[in-house]
């Protein structure tokens, strides 16, 4: 049997359309191998970047991009804005907290984006399998380029978190929730945003930024502190209550099992695990 590229007539067509199929195979695999190996190269050295975050030589730009879902109370989202500045305070005296001296820079500089107007909540994990990971990416990366685009969110931010603020219900119960990715970019907060959520937003925004410098949750399933690692103040006698919230335990212990929300950001302290993760305390041997 001859293979089917051979011409019967001895003409050689067949060796050309032979040479022309090995010609545009080889081509394509080059091409395949080179997107791969570009794909390959960028995630080196956007995880290399990441990593070099938790040196601390520099301060981190962050991304605040602020999302209006339906009306919210304009006096609520210029309170954000200008309470960042106490936030980055708070977050500064920490850090030096844990080098023992006074910091040479900053180590947040929060830039804030919008608000902007959207119709549509961020994009939720619907399951567990690859597949439902992969629309939600997909899914996630389409709804975070249309805000960054309305926002015109620079570029080269070292985190973007996205909080999406509802109408808040003054006098009422407001929610506020997070997420994340650990050790990654990106996080959203969700909240019911009138004045008096403006601080606790911050709290939870600054918790989802942690997440992305690698921090872990210090809180069990039930949503109480770990003991000792979700106590600001773990030797304090007696234990509780609790002066301040460990910011990955996300409220302030009062009593065992009893916890409040943190009122004021002065409330917020990162407890030495969390700063150990972060790379502010070092590892102990």
């Amino acid at each position: 049997m001859y293979p089917i590229w051979m011409a019967s007539d001895g003409s050689g067509r067949g060796d050309a359309r032979r040479v022309t199929s090995r010609t545009f195979f080889r081509v394509r695999v080059a091409a395949l191998l080179a997107i791969l190996v570009g794909v390959l190269l960028y995630a080196l050295a956007d995880w290399q970047t990441r990593r070099a975050r938790n040196d601390w030589k520099s301060t981190l730009v962050v991304g605040l991009v602020v999302l209006r879902l339906g009306p919210v109370d304009d006096v609520a989202v210029t309170s954000l804005r200008e309470r960042v500045r106490a936030l980055e305070d708070v977050l500064a005296g920490e850090a030096a907290r844990y080098e023992g001296r006074e910091r040479a820079r900053r180590p947040f500089d929060v830039e804030v984006f919008g608000p902007v107007d959207v119709t549509e909540r961020p994009p939720a994990l619907e399951g567990t399998g690859l597949v439902d990971l992969a629309r939600y990416t997909l899914a996630k990366r389409r709804y975070i380029g249309l805000v960054d685009q309305a926002a015109k969110v620079e570029t080269g931010l070292d985190a973007r978190i996205y909080l999406v603020a509802r109408e808040g219900h003054t006098g009422g119960t407001n929610f506020v929730e997070g997420v994340s990715e650990d050790g990654g970019r990106t996080g959203f907060v969700e909240v019911d945003l009138d004045e008096t959520m403006v601080d606790f937003a911050l709290f939870v925004f600054a918790h989802e930024l942690f997440h992305t410098l690698g921090a872990t949750d210090k809180y069990d399933a039930s949503g109480h502190a770990l003991v000792p690692a979700g106590l600001a103040e773990p030797n304090l006698v007696p234990q509780f209550p609790q002066r301040y919230a460990e910011l990955m335990a996300r409220a302030r212990p009062v009593a065992p099992g009893r916890e409040v929300p943190p009122d004021r950001l002065d409330e917020l302290r990162v407890g030495e695990m969390t700063a150990t993760e972060i790379g502010w305390r070092a590892q102990a041997p």
